[in-house]
């Protein structure tokens, strides 16, 4: 059954055709993690366009839309929106749907995101590795000085690494966005031997922690992606919502008008009808609901090659390239059975399961009631011949070689999330650029046809609406 989202907002009609160039834009305080507010209103069966998958990208096509008083539909299959950025709520803890960080320095968020309404919380602006049975400390060398200066003997890269990624900081801070993404190619891991960093440096720090961020420990992800997120991370900070990293799309969600999204509606099939320029996309309920301007797929990459099947798709089933999966374990424990800093932890020893791990409450208090504390920890991969129960034990083992067997063995399992499709693979040869175009009345958007992170997920749902908007004044025309 169909279920449409309606939001506390005074009343509009989002599916009255109104093209008028000042957008009204009705905007409220949102709950995060409480259910949205239901009701069963006369479903519309005809709007002005229909965006199917409400994650980032078609959250940000909605937006669009919406700025330029579009009516439109955005259709979930699931129950809330969000897509893979979703936080549930187990016993008093918000549980991130696996290892999600916000950088603040997103160009493309910057524009669309209220950052004082997140409430954001910052991470220590650098890492502790675990390497030769001990912690060392990176630092970021502007944020934390002394600590970057003390670290300078320690084993984690030699001194000429350390400066080398001083000297590349400013390598990257001399592009712009657009010049990165426009820039020759090739795999991260050659790039940073190019670059001359050493092998310790990279098995230490580079891997674990880029391959965290690419879910691609191998570092075959594009040289465009890194220096990008590298730029980002030199003028940004790592930062949780307070209230979860689901409370950005539910952010995006609150200013969309009263109606417009409707969850638990799984879109089968989309038939173009040219003689009449009609669009019309069928729900598994059976449900058919018509678009006068056209239908932007917004969902993962897998989902949107079978719903394009047989048109004339860009999205080449043929051509693409194993996805990133990753496992994220939680855990609780007691405050007085963790370390305090808020810090991510990273596996420079080379050995285990573990890629990186922090204690989330050390970040944000408010992922966890008072004076307990949640664990979170990152693994690579889906580790498909493995159970729960048997990932959980060699963690606590693996873990108990970090932080003492005496702490660790007090942690209690909470859950476990095994994310299939955690990141397209965007290993070269890449184009961050794609067109967004199908065909006329037809378009897709996601990070996979941009950078797979949070901004190119925003950027190519815009990319997707203008193409829209674009079209439709030149059939006005």
């Amino acid at each position: 059954m169909t279920i449409i989202t309606t939001f506390s907002l005074s009343s509009t009609n989002p599916f009255s055709f109104s093209f008028s160039s000042s957008p009204s834009i009705n905007r409220f305080r949102f709950n995060p993690h409480s259910s949205f507010q239901l009701s069963t209103p006369p479903q519309p069966k005809h709007t002005g366009a229909i965006i199917i998958g409400a994650g980032l990208s078609g959250l940000s096509a909605a937006t669009h839309l919406n700025s330029h008083n579009i009516p439109f539909l955005l259709l979930d299959s699931s129950n809330s929106v969000g897509g893979r950025v979703r936080t549930d709520s187990v016993d008093g803890f918000l549980l991130d749907r696996g290892f999600q960080i916000f950088i603040t320095a997103y160009p493309e968020a910057r524009k669309v995101i209220d950052y004082d309404s997140l409430n954001l919380c910052k991470f220590y602006s650098g890492a502790r590795i675990f390497y030769g049975n001990r912690f060392h400390t990176v630092a970021h060398p502007i944020r934390h000085f002394f600590d970057s200066v003390k670290s300078i003997a320690n084993p984690i890269g030699s001194i000429k690494d350390k400066l080398l990624i001083g000297s590349n900081i400013v390598r990257v801070l001399t592009k712009s966005d657009q010049e990165i993404f426009d820039s020759d190619e090739i795999a991260t891991i050659e790039m940073l031997k190019k670059l001359g960093f050493s092998d310790s440096i990279i098995s230490t720090f580079f891997r674990p922690f880029f391959g965290g961020i690419f879910f691609d420990t191998e570092l075959e992800t594009t040289s465009r992606l890194f220096d990008f997120i590298f730029k980002c991370l030199a003028v940004g900070e790592n930062t949780l919502p307070a209230n979860g990293i689901s409370a950005i799309p539910e952010q995006l969600a609150a200013s969309l008008p009263t109606g417009s999204v409707l969850l638990n509606s799984e879109a089968v099939s989309i038939d173009l009808n040219h003689s009449e320029s009609l669009q019309s996309v069928k729900l598994r309920n059976g449900d058919v609901l018509t678009s006068e301007l056209g239908v932007i797929v917004a969902v993962q990459e897998p989902v949107a090659v079978n719903l394009l099947a047989g048109k004339n798709n860009k999205i080449n089933p043929v051509q693409r390239k194993p996805v990133r999966s990753t496992v994220c374990i939680y855990f609780t424990a007691n405050r007085d059975q963790i370390p305090l800093d808020p810090v991510l932890y990273l596996n420079g020893s080379g050995k285990g399961i573990v890629n990186n791990m922090f204690f989330v409450t050390n970040v944000a208090p408010s992922y966890g009631p008072p004076n307990k504390v949640l664990v979170s920890v990152s693994l690579i991969g889906l580790f498909e011949n493995e159970s729960d129960d048997d990932l959980t034990v060699k963690v606590v083992q693996e873990l108990s070689g970090w932080f003492g067997e005496e702490m660790v063995r007090k942690w209690k399992h909470l859950r476990t999330y095994r994310v299939g499709f955690a990141q397209p693979n965007q290993s070269p040869p890449t184009d961050l650029k794609k067109n967004p175009r199908v065909e006329p009345g037809l378009y897709v958007c996601g990070d996979y046809l941009t950078s797979a992170t949070f901004d190119g997920a925003l950027v190519s749902g815009r990319r997707a609406a203008e193409c829209l908007l674009k079209d439709r004044v030149v059939t006005l025309v």
